[in-house]
């Protein structure tokens, strides 16, 4: 299933929220060799604690984390405008309410394959539409992500269209981009019909709030 986790609704979702951190650690310190922080085997850092929400995707007993994305909203601290803020040469048309960004998002390759039979480019494509749906339940106009030149062919494959802001190198060792996703219905019918699912993925949570607009609470340490 694809769900939330909102900042309000850290404490009931604290298991389901390690195992978010657990797969980012696996993912992105483990796998890809990032530079992140890690502690008690998760990879989580400051913006996590400054009211972040999250789309999970994962399953019914909420045992298997498949997938997850981070979500902030642009008039707050962001990796977006404190790090990467050269890729878009620190346009104020990313700073609003109903502006995030998108950040960390990973997948569990190895439990996807065994429990649903997709690739990784399959299974991407289902993320993308489910925070596509989650997004647009959250009231969020435009989704904005910082990615390498090898994810615009994933993006194309799940149906998105982009507004490409800029690059910029000594991030790595490849330019870093920036580009924007609106969120619309008509979005979210398109890409359905490119991944060839005519039923929405994202479920609501009992709690749910619809974020724009609403000051949320900072997240709590998932630290012991």
């Amino acid at each position: 299933m694809f769900t939330t986790i909102q900042p309000h609704q850290t404490a009931q979702n604290r298991d389901l929220l390690i195992k978010a951190m657990k797969l980012r650690k696996q993912v992105f310190a483990d796998q890809l060799k990032w530079n992140v922080p890690v502690q008690d085997d998760m990879e989580y850092d400051i913006y996590d604690m400054m009211g972040a929400s999250y789309v999970v995707w994962c399953s019914e007993d909420r045992e298997t984390m498949y997938g997850m994305v981070r979500l902030m909203v642009t008039t707050g601290p962001t990796l977006l405008h404190d790090v990467f803020h050269a890729t878009h040469d620190s346009s104020t048309d990313l700073i609003a309410d109903d502006v995030w960004e998108g950040t960390r998002m990973c997948i569990n390759e190895t439990a996807i394959q065994r429990d649903f039979g997709l690739d990784a480019s399959q299974a991407f494509n289902r993320l993308f539409l489910g925070l596509a749906e989650a997004a647009n339940a959250l009231g969020i106009r435009k989704l904005v992500s910082n990615f390498e030149a090898c994810m615009s062919r994933i993006y194309r494959r799940a149906g998105l269209r982009y507004d490409l802001h800029g690059k910029a190198d000594g991030y790595g060792e490849k330019p870093v981009f920036c580009a924007s996703f609106e969120v619309t219905p008509a979005v979210i019918a398109q890409m359905q019909q490119k991944i060839g699912i005519p039923f929405p993925l994202f479920r609501q949570p009992e709690g749910f709030l619809r974020a724009v607009g609403i000051d949320q609470p900072r997240s709590p340490r998932l630290a012991a």
